[in-house]
């Protein structure tokens, strides 16, 4: 069996189609350095620009397999969907599949493509994949529905000339029991230890935890900027009032809102509360806060009156915190309070504290790796690698890290490509 790898990048179609045996004769990706690595890896030239290759210079192949970009489609993006320039590279895989036929192709994106326009975008590329004489089915799958240590949803499109009759999807409802203690390195080289500033603000937010109730019920997330305020939310955003009404209130932190002007209060209030009249109005819901901010909102200050004689003491450290570190995110429900067993991510969002039992997704932003709580450092490239299926002890990766997890974050994972491919063409 031959296919073809597009939009290639670290080649995970091609590492789980190559453990069934299967031969690459094309591959593309516009990235020079994943470009130069795939090389290196697997030793096939690889193309760049998709668009600028004619579909006639793409050799005969049985299986068309591309995780085509996912931005247009991603809730992180604008959501431009095919009018983004991105999407339309779908057309490309459309041209190859009308020219030569294969009989089978495996797509990959975000879970956002199947529902993204209300399912009308994965509506009209389903009918034109269909029009070319396809069966076509789709599911979403992680890496820890087959016992790989991530959970990391994605959208998986099959597509046979010869129907899906034969084909099921794999087993969602009986997942197997995952650890991250499995794929971490017994003794890793050049592994990036936790700065100064970062076992800080996790030594604070220890301490909080060893001095709330043990039974004291932590919002998802907890915004610690609403501590002490009381400036309006529930009507319309606090930039929307005048100066001498917000003067009566509070804003993060307890922090005092008299002023003579809105400029002169803003930097008291949250960063997310900061809008200024010009782009309060622009604002959707005529300048109120979404629902769901405001729900934040409101747990955040019940949490506070409920325990604000244990957290008082620590406001002020609280404010010496970077914004984003501010705000935690706790999800190991009613597990022992002690961030040495969890895995953390210092996010935009805020300080996000994960059970081990599997990473959460990695992403293309270098800012989310996956710190390990019981060793203080943060996940290497390598064990990055491992939870994508990756070879790791053959294949290069980029030598800057930032660079290694953006190319893991884009990654396919090659096992559970191969497992698709398995149930897809059965020998």
């Amino acid at each position: 069996m031959k296919f073809i790898d597009l939009f290639a990048g670290l080649g995970g179609f091609h590492v789980g189609l190559a453990h069934l045996g299967y031969e690459c004769v094309f591959a593309s990706e516009i990235n020079a350095e994943l470009a130069e690595l795939y090389e290196k890896n697997f030793g096939i030239k690889v193309h760049s620009d998709i668009r600028n290759i004619k579909p006639q210079a793409i050799p005969k192949h049985d299986i068309l397999c591309a995780g085509f970009p996912c931005q247009p489609f991603s809730k992180a993006g604008q959501q431009n969907g095919l009018q983004d320039q991105r999407g339309s590279l779908f057309d490309c895989i459309v041209a190859i599949l009308k020219l030569r036929k294969p009989t089978y192709f495996i797509l990959e994106n975000v879970p956002n493509l199947l529902k993204h326009n209300q399912g009308q975008t994965w509506a009209g590329m389903k009918q034109q994949l269909e029009e070319l004489g396809y069966a076509v089915d789709e599911a979403i799958l992680s890496p820890h529905h087959i016992g790989v240590p991530q959970h990391r949803l994605r959208a998986f499109i099959v597509g046979s000339r010869k129907g899906l009759q034969h084909f099921s999807w794999i087993d969602t409802h009986n997942t197997p029991k995952t650890n991250i203690t499995t794929i971490l390195e017994k003794k890793p080289q050049n592994a990036r230890k936790l700065g100064k500033r970062e076992q800080e603000c996790l030594q604070l937010w220890q301490e909080i935890l060893d001095a709330l109730p043990p039974d004291a019920a932590l919002p998802l997330p907890l915004w610690t900027t609403e501590f002490g305020a009381t400036y309006p939310f529930e009507d319309k955003i606090p930039t929307l009032y005048s100066p001498k009404e917000l003067s009566k209130y509070k804003g993060a932190f307890g922090k005092s809102l008299r002023a003579k002007t809105l400029e002169e209060l803003l930097p008291n209030l949250p960063s997310y509360a900061r809008h200024n009249a010009h782009r309060a109005v622009q604002l959707k819901n005529a300048g109120q806060f979404p629902s769901w901010k405001r729900n934040f909102i409101r747990k955040s200050r019940q949490f506070y009156t409920t325990h604000q004689q244990v957290l008082e003491p620590f406001l002020c450290r609280l404010e010496s915190l970077h914004h984003s570190w501010q705000k935690f995110e706790w999800n190991c429900g009613t597990g022992k309070r002690d961030l040495s067993k969890y895995l953390i991510q210092f996010r935009a969002s805020g300080i996000r504290v994960k059970l081990p039992n599997y990473a959460p997704a990695l992403v293309t932003t270098s800012t989310q790796i996956p710190v390990i709580g019981w060793q203080m450092r943060y996940m290497t490239a390598k064990e990055g690698a491992r939870l994508q299926s990756l070879d790791v002890d053959s294949l290069s990766l980029p030598a800057q890290e930032n660079r290694a997890f953006q190319a893991l974050g884009n990654a396919v994972n090659a096992q559970l490509v191969q497992k698709i491919t398995e149930k897809l063409i059965q020998r």
